[in-house]
């Protein structure tokens, strides 16, 4: 019994694995750098060797919160077990690696949830009506807000009505903003995290107004060093603006994404006492080694395939890239990294004309993530209805 035990474990985490794998290679590896890309100022292997670790460091910092979620609060009623997770994680990672050799980024937030919910639904478990509002909420707003920001901020940076270089600077002080607010598992308690806004302003002995105070500090400091850039060496400043929105992203994607890989682990190995941060260390590194392997085939197609931005449109399109997917994280909703950073692409190449824009890569590109919903959760149902019955 111990060592069937044993065995369907070290099933389990493999198949976790491979999901990261397969997350790392085609949504949190290559999305984040592709609008750099597309704007040479990095090379497709470079990046996909940088946002791997970035994605690590993600995974380890912010990746409980999604993480609970996915295994938690899908659905109610039941536990997943192990034949659960396995049936999930490997029907969700095979639509996910179909995409990433097909060119189709394929929103692993899609499948992974559909999966768990369908094993779930076929265990005969509750829906989470609610959990299903705020995710569907976010997801569908996520097109709209994203695309629209990035449209907004594209057209502000590409026109003459405002100065560039004040605007440039002020939005980097807003990310600055965004930034000094985002949790770390490092500044919380144990099982929590904290913002430096909230470490620092805690120490100040203004009350509530000390968070606030220290983001707008932040603010200022950002605004004033980019501003300083700019007058020295402004296309190079826009590159290193551009490449750290990157880099943020690129740490998002490793918070949000590994809850998509290992959450349904966490009922199973939790029950033998495999602490979490152990499990957000084991799929940071499934994801780097997605990103490393990969991830350079969709950061092309993402790159050259959707839009052919310069810096400033590719700046436009991660801000709010960067701001939604921290909202992901903060709330515990599992969200595509596809969606939020094909949208927003899309949105700051519509403020240029839609000038290299393709309809059709968007319209086949909608229906894949309509398709790897709706395929994944049949799939997840069927297939795991299928086992139960056999064995």
């Amino acid at each position: 019994m111990v060592v069937a035990t044993a065995a369907t474990l070290l099933v389990a985490a493999a198949a976790s694995l491979f999901m990261a794998w397969s997350i790392g290679a085609g949504s949190s590896g290559s999305t984040p750098f592709a609008p750099a890309v597309g704007a040479n100022a990095i090379s497709v292997m470079r990046a996909g060797l940088i946002v791997g670790v970035l994605g690590l460091l993600g995974a380890i910092l912010q990746g409980a919160n999604v993480t609970e979620a996915v295994g938690t609060e899908l659905i109610g009623g039941v536990t997943l077990t192990a034949a659960a997770a396995i049936v999930a994680l490997v029907t969700a990672a095979a639509l996910v690696a179909v995409g990433v050799f097909a060119g189709y980024p394929i929103a692993t937030a899609f499948t992974v949830t559909g999966a768990v919910v369908g094993v779930g639904l076929a265990m005969g478990g509750d829906p989470a009506w609610p959990k299903y509002a705020e995710i569907m909420t976010l997801w569908v707003l996520t097109p709209f807000v994203g695309g629209g920001v990035a449209y907004v901020v594209a057209r502000g940076l590409t026109g003459e009505a405002i100065p560039q270089r004040p605007l440039t600077a002020a939005l980097a002080g807003l990310v600055g903003a965004i930034l000094a607010n985002v949790g770390f598992a490092l500044l919380g308690p144990a099982g929590e995290q904290a913002s430096v806004a909230t470490a620092l302003g805690s120490g100040l002995g203004i009350g509530a107004a000390g968070p606030a105070a220290v983001s707008l500090a932040v603010a200022a400091l950002v605004t004033v060093a980019v501003y300083a850039d700019l007058g020295r060496d402004r296309e190079g400043a826009q590159r290193r603006f551009l490449l750290a929105m990157g880099g943020l992203v690129a740490f998002s994607a490793g918070g949000s994404q590994v809850g998509l890989a290992i959450g349904p682990l966490v009922p199973i190995f939790s029950e033998v006492g495999v602490p979490l941060w152990a499990l957000l260390v084991g799929g940071g590194i499934g994801l780097l080694a997605g990103s490393w392997t990969g991830a350079p085939r969709m950061i092309k197609a993402i790159s050259q395939d959707y839009a052919s931005m310069g810096p400033r449109r590719s700046i436009s399109a991660l801000i709010p890239s960067f701001a939604i997917a921290q909202t992901a994280v903060a709330f515990g909703i599992p969200v595509s990294f596809n969606e939020i950073i094909v949208s927003a692409i899309v949105g700051a190449g519509y403020a240029a004309g839609d000038a290299g824009v393709s309809r059709r890569k968007m319209g086949y590109t909608v229906l894949a993530w309509i398709g790897s919903l709706v395929g994944a959760f049949t799939l997840g149902f069927g297939v795991y209805s299928a086992v139960d019955f056999v064995v």
